[in-house]
């Protein structure tokens, strides 16, 4: 090797040696209540969020403060993180015990980092349960025999469920383990039991709740029909399948339910939110009622084809949910995907949007909203929205057509609205209060469009060729 390669090769050893960074975390401060037997632990993206990795356990310096040293990694790395005592049940609140965001550092701002510890999500008092007495573990181990793996099923029964003969609608819900009890949810629970155990108590009907804990690493493939290039999944459907063909024949066997579509409903949040959309919109035969909270629409552009793709066939509930500080785009795909669905033939009354401005992507606001939007999904004795017409074709002339096409033996009015949508659901005009029957299409590219007349009365619907 001459002298000019290895002075460069020292150089870039040299800059490479440079570029990575170490920091040390110590708790200057913790609950006085925290049990003395007790370990502290460090759990973010780096540790998978598992809360209590013997190699992130913390240890304590001469001061009696614990801390823990990070393996190097390259300046600029950025992470989340947040302290436990080994488990979510006991994860760190805020000093008022609420939740808290991820703590986030990022690498080469400063080698030590003093943190306050304000309170535990279980006040120091070791944990327990925190699920009512009416949720039980339906399964530890229920075969799924679509993805051939198994999985912890929860259910909850209504109050009165032992002492009478009555039949309950059935919500079916992701991410089980963080819906009724803290010991088991990553960081906080729904308290979707405590909920609905209030509700009966002011004699609001209640349903069972079927809570299908996720598959942790398989999580992402479960809760999404089609891949991401960098993430992966597209086991959705096959998992759709399992609660449809397998999980809801054994409730209806086993449990007292009302097995009509008018009775059951999906729900979920996040990757949970997207599947429920694409079951609730696949399988409109058996479900009536979707809540999507936080959806992550942006996973894969195939959720517009798919959507565009399938149409009103039943009456529907839909309720969509997502906050102002969860990123860029998610209210926009909330609001996109409410006109697609109108596009398609589900009617306003159908659909139920809820932006929270502050609201963030985490368990506490989903808690937060579960009550009004399983009223919202729910009420009217649990049946979903009133029959109306389905869509009626609509005669457009000419067809195909060029600049500008009609529409034919309609009389429009002032509060009537037309969506053009293309086919992949993307809404590429809408027009409102217009009583004009020709409408200018001279900006659309060519191609097959989906034309969408919405009146008082009823839905019109009809595919139109621009051929120029």
């Amino acid at each position: 090797m001459n002298a000019k390669k290895l002075t460069s090769l020292i150089l870039l050893l040299i800059m490479t040696m440079a570029s990575a960074a170490q920091v040390t975390f110590t708790a200057i401060s913790i609950p006085s209540s925290t049990p003395a037997e007790d370990n502290l632990y460090i759990a973010g993206d780096f540790t998978g969020w598992n809360p209590g990795l013997p190699e992130y356990v913390m240890q304590k310096n001469d001061d009696g403060n614990w801390f823990i040293t990070l393996p190097e990694r390259p300046e600029g790395t950025l992470i989340k993180f947040k302290f436990t005592r080994g488990s979510w049940a006991t994860v760190e609140k805020g000093a008022n015990g609420e939740e808290i965001s991820d703590r986030t550092f990022s690498f080469g701002n400063g080698q030590h980092v003093e943190v306050t510890i304000h309170k535990w999500a279980d006040g120091g008092s070791g944990g327990g349960s925190t699920a009512a007495a009416n949720v039980q573990v339906m399964a530890e181990s229920f075969f799924m025999p679509q993805l051939n793996r198994n999985r912890k099923i929860w259910i909850y029964l209504p109050p009165g469920y032992e002492t009478s003969q009555n039949r309950y609608p059935v919500l079916y819900m992701h991410d089980g383990q963080n819906l009724f009890d803290s010991q088991t949810a990553f960081a906080g629970e729904w308290e979707v039991d405590e909920t609905l155990n209030d509700l009966a108590a002011d004699g609001e009907p209640v349903p069972i709740v079927i809570g299908i804990e996720n598959g942790g690493t398989y999580r992402i493939g479960e809760y999404t029909p089609w891949p991401n290039p960098q993430y992966g999944g597209g086991d959705g459907e096959a998992y759709m399948q399992f609660i449809v063909e397998t999980l809801k024949p054994y409730v209806d066997q086993n449990y007292r339910t009302l097995a009509d579509r008018n009775n059951t409903g999906i729900m979920g949040s996040s990757l949970g939110g997207l599947i429920s959309h694409f079951g609730g919109m696949k399988y409109q035969e058996i479900f009536s009622k979707s809540g999507i909270f936080s959806p992550s629409y942006w996973f894969s552009d195939q959720v517009w084809n798919f959507t565009h793709e399938n149409p009103k066939r039943e009456n529907m509930r839909f309720y969509q949910l997502c906050g102002t500080l969860e990123g860029e785009g998610v209210t926009t795909n909330l609001l996109r995907m409410s006109d697609s669905l109108l596009s398609i033939g589900f009617l306003y009354d159908e659909i139920e949007n809820k932006v929270v401005q502050g609201g963030q992507h985490n368990e506490a606001f989903w808690r937060n909203n579960f009550r009004e939007a399983f009223l919202w999904l729910f009420g009217h004795s649990s049946a979903s929205v009133a029959e109306k017409s389905q869509p009626i074709p609509v005669k457009i002339y000419p067809n195909p057509a060029g600049r500008f096409f009609r529409i034919e033996d309609q009389t429009l009015s002032m509060n009537d609205t037309i969506f053009i949508t293309d086919m992949s659901g993307q809404k590429v005009i809408q027009l409102s209060g217009i009583t004009n029957p020709v409408i200018d299409i001279t900006k659309l590219q060519p191609g097959i469009y989906l034309i969408t007349l919405v009146t008082k009365d009823n839905i019109y619907q009809g595919k139109l060729l621009k051929n120029e």
